[in-house]
């Protein structure tokens, strides 16, 4: 029986309803209170503070741990904690130092309520290798971290930071500052990209980071790419292995674990891939426009009912065999069989300035950056269906925003390119960029026109680069996986790799970058795995394996 609008609605309300209580239950259970100071200067600002004062109250409506009194700029309050911008949230001043400049809504929302968790249980919940390295630091760290609300990335990263600081109030401390309120800021320490850590003025971090690497970064005051640890990481025995959490790794991994297989994920940055970052889709079954991080959350869920993820672990070395053995920083996993799902990553323009000036102006995600740049003057680079969308999202930002494409013709589908024409948006046709330049931040470009090969310079404050990517297939190649003339993964039709037990699907296989067809392709592969496992394709060639 199909159910009227007035019925779906009332299941809606009783489903919030109930997430509500479950909250509410959670937050009563925390053993500690939560006070939060906010302090506010009115009108200065006053959008934001009263988006402040609703967020707040509605987890003081929920749960009686939660605290909040209001105290404006002249009051000795805001003296003895040097308080001087509104909204500026404090986290119980005396115990911990933590501020917030800004307001936590948007990807900042789930930061917030985990924060307030951590706090009202005063248990960071660092894994052993982390604590290992916050002990040897000796120094104090005077923390700050440049986020954004439209940021799917800046929680993992301001959660390493809040674990930091509640484990070790008297050494570190932290000021959250969300950029669109505090643009200023963006300005002076030329952030133009986030999530931006510093530590004592120093960056130590551009991007999210996993929890030992931030760590790290922040024992030795220079932001580290890699991090070995001590000894061994807890064992993992499994059926089946998946690296990479984008559609294809998730699709899979649902797949596997329906099937019987008992299945984890292993992604090291954000869930979703490329999606999470993607404004807007338009072309994925059943929704007629959704935005990325949306449909991510949605395929995230999903997966989390059938299997772990272990989400912020870099799998640094896979030694094929009976069985596979994956090794993170965190742990050791054992498994049958080994899916490769590790997508494909921004390709670069590899023209000089574009790598220093990373973060400082140079960008790959309008979602994550574009609002840092309302009311300035970008170029979006590229030609294709990423370069349109994310340049019509710039123009809804608020931006000034010119595309450059070396061809005279996109290769966008026709209705992003129609839009783009009833925006009236300026395309600089047949150019590439030869150069970008700036001292602390983007300054100006140099183009190069291929038609009449003049070479002009064009003041900007940004440059997007959206021309494609490239496929992520390091620990293919350290396994000896076989790669095609294009530099993807080589495989068959039941995505076999010439490695027994290692398979792979999504992206980092070429093809068509859509996200319904890596989502096919993981659940291809994880049913041929599933047959597999129960017949050995490779016991064929060698009775004795």
């Amino acid at each position: 029986m199909n159910k009227t609008p007035a019925r779906e609605k009332n299941d809606q309300e009783v489903l919030l309803d109930q997430l509500q209580r479950q909250v509410a239950a959670v937050f009563e259970k925390m053993p500690y209170d939560v006070p939060l100071l906010l302090f506010t200067d009115p009108p200065k600002n006053e959008v934001f503070i009263q988006t402040a004062r609703e967020v707040i109250r509605t987890f003081r409506n929920i749960s009686s741990k939660i605290s909040l009194r209001e105290y404006g700029l002249t009051h000795k309050l805001a003296k003895k904690y040097n308080v001087d911008r509104v909204p500026t949230l404090l986290f119980d001043p005396d115990r911990y130092p933590l501020r917030w400049l800004g307001v936590p809504i948007g990807e900042e929302g789930r930061t917030f309520l985990e924060m307030l968790l951590i706090m009202g249980y005063r248990e960071p919940g660092l894994e052993r290798e982390t604590q290992k390295i916050l002990e040897r630091i000796k120094e104090p760290r005077a923390m700050q971290l440049f986020v954004s609300p439209t940021c799917p990335y800046c929680p993992q990263q301001a959660i390493n930071a809040i674990k930091a600081v509640i484990a070790r109030p008297e050494l570190f401390s932290l000021e959250i500052i969300d950029i669109q309120v505090n643009p200023d800021l963006g300005d002076r320490y030329n952030a133009f990209g986030v999530p931006l850590t510093l530590a004592n003025g120093i960056q130590i971090a551009q991007g999210a980071q996993p929890e030992e690497l931030f760590a790290y970064s922040l024992e030795k005051m220079a932001e580290q790419t890699i991090y070995i640890p001590d000894n061994d990481a807890p064992l993992v025995e499994t059926e089946l292995a998946i690296v990479g959490g984008g559609p294809a790794g998730l699709t899979a991994g649902i797949y596997a674990a329906r099937s019987g297989l008992k299945t984890v994920i292993v992604e090291k940055g954000a869930l979703g891939g490329q999606v999470a970052t993607t404004p807007v889709v338009e072309n994925y079954p059943s929704f007629t426009q959704v935005g990325g991080k949306a449909l991510v959350d949605l395929m995230v869920s999903h997966a989390l009912q059938y299997l772990p993820i272990f989400q912020g672990e870099e799998v640094m070395e896979i030694r094929p065999g009976l069985p596979v053995e994956l090794l993170t920083p965190r742990r050791k996993i054992q498994a049958r069989a080994v899916l490769l799902a590790t997508g494909a990553v921004y390709r670069h323009l590899g023209v000089p300035g574009e790598q220093r000036l990373a973060g400082r102006g140079v960008s790959y995600c309008s979602t994550c950056d574009g609002p840092l740049f309302k009311g300035k003057k970008v170029i979006m680079v590229g030609g294709g269906d990423s370069a349109v969308t994310e340049a019509l999202h710039l123009h809804h930002l608020g931006v000034g925003v010119t595309l450059v494409h070396r061809k005279d013709t996109l290769r966008a589908q026709e209705h992003l390119v129609k839009s783009l024409q009833e925006s009236a948006l300026p395309v600089i046709w047949d150019t590439e960029i030869k150069e970008i330049k700036g001292t602390a931040r983007v300054e100006e470009v140099v183009l190069y026109n291929n038609r009449t090969r003049e070479l002009t310079s064009r003041p900007v404050d940004g440059v997007f680069i959206a021309i494609g990517y490239e496929p992520a297939t390091a620990l293919a190649q350290k396994i000896g996986a076989v790669l095609t003339p294009d530099g993807y993964i080589q495989h068959d039709a039941r995505h076999r790799t010439n490695i027994p037990g290692v398979y792979s699907a999504g992206d980092v296989e070429g093809g068509f970058k859509q996200i319904v067809i890596a989502a096919g392709q993981g659940s291809e592969a994880a049913l041929a795995i599933y047959e597999d496992l129960i017949h050995p394709y490779w016991r064929a060639s060698n009775p004795a394996v």
